[in-house]
């Protein structure tokens, strides 16, 4: 009985979760996006940037599956340095496509997250969050990595399963502010570098683009991720 109990609540909660119901957010959504400012600014910073680190692997894996490769695992190190690991042919359009895929994730999926949060979509997002942390806790390859996914899967579960809408909506959208903002950070960390361990660098010797051009590329792509979540954000505030 206690199981059916069960299975008939996380029933109702997934269906509850498909559910859009804009949220009330009001004033709250300027005190949001500023403490996400402080939280990317401040020393607080190394305690969340394993998810923008995260999010750019998986972005690699998504990409790279997407294109015919087959994904082995990934790792985070305690540098918060990250590696992907897929396997397919070493050169061609699929590679770069993997590549290219890594810096410009954590924008689109910042803006997407900010977007879901406004519209009334924050459950659905925990609740796609949770499979994905889930297939990357399968495919860690390293303890570190391991208890980095399952940090971040038991907070996610645990906002979905107990949190009330409007505190989601106000998470997912100061997570979505906090990883567009860290995708900025990740790139101009790395602006400028041709070390073929980083993903310019690497995308300079597969395709002869310099290093610089990717760069600039990744730029552009993120700042329309942070125009679309601007728009979002004063749509909100209005």
């Amino acid at each position: 009985m206690i199981w059916s109990d069960l299975a008939a609540q996380v029933w109702q909660r997934l269906l509850d979760s498909l559910k859009v119901a804009p949220p009330d957010l009001d004033d709250r959504l300027i005190w949001v996006i500023v403490a996400a400012g402080v939280v990317v600014l401040s020393p607080l910073w190394k305690w969340v940037r394993p998810t923008v680190t995260v999010i750019h692997e998986l972005g690699h894996a998504l990409v790279g599956v997407v294109c015919g490769r087959r994904f082995r695992g990934f790792v985070i190190s305690p540098d918060m340095s990250g590696h992907a690991i897929t396997k397919g042919p070493a050169r061609g359009p699929g590679m770069v496509l993997t590549l290219a895929a890594g810096y410009p994730m954590p924008g689109l999926v910042g803006a997407v997250l900010i977007w879901a949060a406004v519209s009334g979509r924050a459950d659905l997002v925990l609740l796609v969050a949770i499979v994905a942390l889930c297939i990357g806790l399968v495919m860690s390859r390293s303890l570190y990595t391991a208890g980095t996914m399952v940090a971040m899967l038991t907070i996610a579960v645990v906002l979905w399963w107990r949190a009330a809408a409007t505190w989601n909506a106000a998470v997912v959208c100061g997570l979505g502010v906090v990883v567009l903002l860290g995708a900025w950070r990740h790139l101009v960390a790395v602006a400028g570098s041709r070390a073929p361990r980083q993903d310019p660098g690497a995308l300079a010797r597969l395709t002869g683009i310099p290093a610089a051009i990717w760069t600039l590329m990744f730029a552009l792509i993120l700042g329309a991720c942070s125009w679309w979540a601007g728009r979002v954000i004063v749509a909100g505030l209005g």
